[in-house]
């Protein structure tokens, strides 16, 4: 393998992990629970961007019901984030022939 090609194609992957970083801002995925009752939006980079409870959930006899939707819902939502974090990283490093499981921090 051509070293020169090699040094290109790390400098070319450098500049599109850096876009995505600046796009994982951006990406939002909402993850639900209880059939709709409960909604919570992250960012790309995991920050919880929103929560939604139907105004029904909202009896304090419900409290700890409502508190366990929230937590179904956010690891729906970090779920589909990690799905589309996964389909952006293809898509960064398609060509480099990275070993399965490779992880590039971020």
């Amino acid at each position: 393998m051509d070293f020169l090609k090699v040094m290109k194609q790390a400098k070319e992957m450098q500049s599109k992990m850096a876009d995505m970083q600046s796009a994982l801002g951006d990406m939002r995925a909402t993850g639900t629970s209880g059939g709709g009752l409960v909604a919570v939006t992250l960012s790309g980079k995991g920050d919880l961007a929103g929560v939604k409870i139907d105004p029904s959930l909202l009896k304090p006899e419900d409290a700890e019901i409502v508190e366990d939707l929230i937590l179904a819902a956010h690891a729906d939502a970090k779920t589909k984030i990690e799905a589309q974090m996964a389909e952006k990283m293809q898509e960064v490093t398609g060509g480099l022939g990275l070993p399965g499981g490779f992880k590039l921090p971020f």
